[in-house]
């Protein structure tokens, strides 16, 4: 038999996180009219949404009891594991039948736990990542990657519809994490590339401008790049993609190739990288590691003099 997709006219959307991604996916599906109440951990995001016409719930659980549909972007594991598991949270409201998409960057172990949890409670379940920056998600170009149950994930199509250009079912439970984790460890690897690249190019004193004009139009550079060429040119750092959230995700990759079994040198050195600029630089975009890089190479230069 077909799937019944959902409605929007008839559906009732709670969305939980409104950072960098999770405001802009929110907005963007009340753009598409949908029926949607939000609710954050702290105040002043969603204070500045209710100021656009959004409603905010007070409460998780008011937010879960009233909504058909639940979708979460959160930071990190500890925040997913306390918005779905601690006392009034997402699992202690949802009822029988209600639909999650859990959008966060998450351990495949914690996603799934989240399955299990939901499967024992008769709720649906999805883990669906994002893969693409805020300017994607503003543009409605995001891909989704998820895993779980092909009939929930058909059911939800046009919520895919009104924020994304494409959707994949990677496979059961946990596989849309999974296949993140893998799409990141390029995007850092790529990333910590370029800034090598932009590195050696200023040590070899080619100008700036002529090495990232010429670098964009060659074919070993990802079309997903061109922002970041932009940022490095422009040395204009606000987030796109903090370079905390990088380093966090890469972390993740890390756990999981140890956990696998799998050996990836080239992503333990990026992540040492991206680790030691945490702390002063985490709230950039990922692309200001290039200042680190060129910064190192120039005091291993001189040091070495």
């Amino acid at each position: 038999m077909p799937v019944t997709k959902l409605n929007q006219l008839s559906t009732q959307v709670g969305f939980i996180g409104l950072g960098l991604m999770g405001s802009r996916l929110v907005r963007r599906l009340d753009s598409f009219g949908w029926h949607i109440r939000a609710w954050n951990r702290s105040p002043q995001p969603a204070d500045e949404l209710s100021k656009c016409g959004i409603a905010i719930a007070p409460s998780v659980a008011d937010l879960v009891a009233d909504s058909d549909v639940i979708i979460s972007s959160l930071a990190n594991d500890a925040a997913v594991r306390s918005v779905y598991l601690d006392k009034g949270g997402v699992f202690s409201a949802a009822k029988p039948g209600t639909i999650i998409l859990e959008m966060s960057t998450i351990s495949p172990e914690l996603s799934r736990h989240l399955h299990r949890e939901a499967h024992t409670r008769g709720v649906k379940f999805l883990d669906v990542a994002i893969s693409g920056s805020t300017q994607a998600v503003d543009a409605g170009t995001i891909t989704l990657l998820a895993g779980g149950d092909k009939d929930t994930f058909e059911q939800c199509a046009p919520i895919y519809e009104s924020i994304a250009k494409q959707w994949f079912l990677i496979g059961p439970a946990s596989s849309g994490v999974r296949m993140k984790l893998v799409v990141n460890l390029l995007l850092g690897l790529d990333m910590q590339a370029i800034a090598e690249a932009v590195s050696l190019g200023e040590h070899l004193e080619i100008d700036r401008n002529v090495l990232l004009e010429v670098l964009s139009k060659t074919a070993v550079v990802a079309p997903a790049m061109a922002g970041k060429f932009r940022k490095i040119k422009d040395n204009d750092y606000s987030p796109e993609f903090p370079l905390r959230l990088m380093s966090k995700d890469m972390d993740l990759v890390l756990d999981a190739a140890r956990t696998s079994g799998a050996d990836l040198p080239a992503a333990s050195v990026a992540q040492s990288v991206l680790a030691a600029n945490v702390s002063a630089s985490g709230d950039l975009d990922l692309s200001a590691i290039t200042q680190f890089v060129i910064g190192q190479g120039t005091r291993n230069r001189l040091t070495s003099t």
